[in-house]
């Protein structure tokens, strides 16, 4: 493509600085170009936590963020997923070592309903009723978590490792623990969303009731 096809293409077209949310600090995530700011609503940008605080050690975690708002020259936006790498996951797996999961969907105090999916380590092989207790104190505080706190709060708690710690303290009293972390948190809907969900359902069961007629 020439220099003048390429230059013509990008008339027109205007940088917009990606932001993050207020609990991310309003960092910038990077640059992305439209020529009409509503092209913008919608788009993601995957960032690490490393590459976000300033930290290698944080590299293996991701996130991504969605684009909800547009200024004049900036593109603010909202956290969607955290999510461990492919790679990360795989070194903390040993042979002869339980690997324990949990997936938590459950609604925070301020209405987001999101998915959270804990995942902890033993230093050796446990037994079946062991990967059952330490499950359930997984999903108990993993549920507790998510519905005791607002949506920002319970994400700063996963990407800070509070949540993590919380469970590794209690599990670890179940069979020795090498490593908890949280594998995956989702934004499943927003409360607006889920508002809309629940009046949907109950105009169904409505619909259900039957009507005795004289």
């Amino acid at each position: 493509m020439s220099e003048r096809s390429v230059s013509k293409q990008k008339r027109g077209k205007r940088w917009y600085t990606v932001i993050a949310p207020e609990n991310f600090d309003r960092k910038e995530l990077g640059e992305t170009m439209a020529d009409e700011p509503e092209k913008v609503y919608g788009r993601t940008v995957e960032v690490t936590l490393g590459e976000l605080n300033n930290d290698q050690g944080a590299n293996n975690v991701k996130l991504t963020f969605q684009v909800t708002d547009v200024g004049s020259d900036a593109a603010y936006t909202e956290f969607t997923q955290q999510e461990l790498t492919r790679d990360y996951l795989r070194s903390l797996v040993r042979r002869g070592a339980s690997k324990i999961e949990a997936n938590v969907t459950a609604l925070t105090k301020d209405d987001y309903r999101v998915q959270v999916q804990p995942v902890a380590f033993t230093t050796k092989k446990a037994d079946r009723s062991q990967e059952h207790e330490i499950r359930r104190i997984m999903t108990k505080l993993t549920r507790e978590a998510i519905t005791e706190r607002t949506f920002d709060d319970l994400i700063d708690g996963v990407t800070g490792g509070r949540l993590s710690s919380a469970i590794y303290s209690e599990a670890k009293q179940i069979y020795p623990l090498r490593r908890v972390e949280v594998k995956k948190t989702s934004l499943e809907a927003h409360p607006e969303e889920v508002e809309a969900e629940e009046e949907a359902a109950v105009s169904v069961d409505e619909e259900d009731i039957a009507v005795d007629e004289e």
